[in-house]
């Protein structure tokens, strides 16, 4: 009898260990799920979001990423881009979201109750970790969208698997499928494509309240010996990077966000640039980095300057419906009381259901 109940203990003792080894390893997966190491910094960033659950009919077909910004006082901004993008097109378009911590269970709960709810959206949380400690110093005193700006920098590392990536501004809407612009040619060996803003209309001369904004010479200081050592034209057309297709594979192999840093560094040491230029901090070192190093996207796909004072005169309402990605750039933005065509944003924006966001709108005063 003593030796039956020896065996049993022993068997009990068994079981016990297995299942010990069993919840160790899931705790290990659980783990590894919430914190994906960056390919190309090292920094952990903790996973605040996932796919949403049980997807409406599943979209076939290579997945398109997109990544864009969510800040808190803009949020409804994210939610009307997401919807115009996804109900334009039948893709496998898979969002990534970077907010800020305090941001995420606002546009969570925005997201889960309304028709968002089955679209494939990764939030995650941004990490300003991902800077030195010199860059973090000379950004502490930039405010939240500021800060969330930068996520366009390290697009491998918000979206590590995938080879190519669109980074779209929150304040933008795309009326035509997303796989068109996806599925644009970038030139060999070019990690991007931007918007160059001489082929726009709107950009030549002078953008009201912005200064000379279409060339180089808008954004860097060519008086100082690190630009004058580049060799750049001063007159050379700058590009608006609120819109981006990326090569990852190529933004990996020539250290893209490195490069960005560097000259982010730089600029704290020898001021190379102005962050108050236009409102713009991003521009800059995107320029630097990618002077004459990379592919133009088709000007229907970018029609910008929205936000700036005039343009209900510069473009015909045909002319924006025509068009396939809007941007609001400038300060006037479409969910306040000052811009053009809120009409075609209102279009695409899916009210809060937390009552926290609301568009300001003149039949309201």
């Amino acid at each position: 009898l003593s030796t039956i109940v020896l065996v049993n203990v022993v068997i009990l003792l068994l079981v016990g260990v297995a299942f010990l080894i069993i919840v160790q390893r899931n705790l290990l997966k659980l783990s590894d799920l919430l914190h994906k190491e960056s390919p190309d910094s090292g920094v952990i960033l903790p996973f605040e979001g996932e796919l949403s659950p049980d997807p409406e009919p599943r979209r076939k077909g290579e997945e398109i990423p997109v990544l864009l910004t969510a800040a808190e006082d803009r949020l409804g901004a994210v939610v009307a881009a997401i919807n115009s993008v996804y109900h334009n097109t039948k893709a496998n378009v898979v969002f990534t979201v970077v907010a800020l911590n305090g941001t995420v269970d606002h546009l969570k709960e925005w997201l889960s109750k309304t028709k968002l709810k089955k679209v494939k959206i990764k939030i995650l949380v941004f990490e300003p970790a991902l800077f030195s400690s010199t860059i973090s110093k000379d950004l502490q005193t930039l405010g939240t969208l500021n800060l969330l700006t930068f996520a366009r920098f390290y697009l491998p590392v918000y979206i590590p698997e995938a080879e190519k990536a669109i980074y779209l501004d929150d304040d933008i809407i795309v009326q035509g499928d997303i796989k068109e612009l996806y599925d644009a040619n970038l030139k060999p060996g070019h990690a991007a494509a931007f918007s160059d803003d001489c082929d726009s209309g709107a950009a030549k001369g002078i953008i009201r309240g912005a200064g000379n904004q279409n060339n180089y010479i808008g954004f860097v200081d060519f008086k100082k010996d690190s630009i004058k050592k580049l060799g750049m034209r001063a007159n050379t057309c700058s590009f608006n990077p609120g819109v981006i297709i990326a090569n990852l594979t190529e933004w990996k192999n020539q250290n893209i966000s490195q490069q960005l840093e560097h000259w982010m560094e730089l600029n704290t040491r020898e001021e190379l640039y102005s962050k108050t230029l236009a409102g713009s901090i991003t521009t800059p070192p995107l320029l630097l980095v990618f002077y004459k190093r990379h592919s133009s996207i088709d000007p229907l796909w970018h029609v910008r300057h929205l936000g700036t004072t005039g343009a209900g005169n510069r473009y015909s309402p045909r002319f924006v419906r025509a068009a396939k990605l809007l941007h609001w750039n400038g300060h006037y933005k479409p969910w306040g009381r000052l811009s053009s065509f809120t009409d075609v944003w209102d279009k695409w924006f899916i009210p809060d259901p937390t009552g926290k966001f609301q568009p300001v709108r003149r039949h309201t005063d």
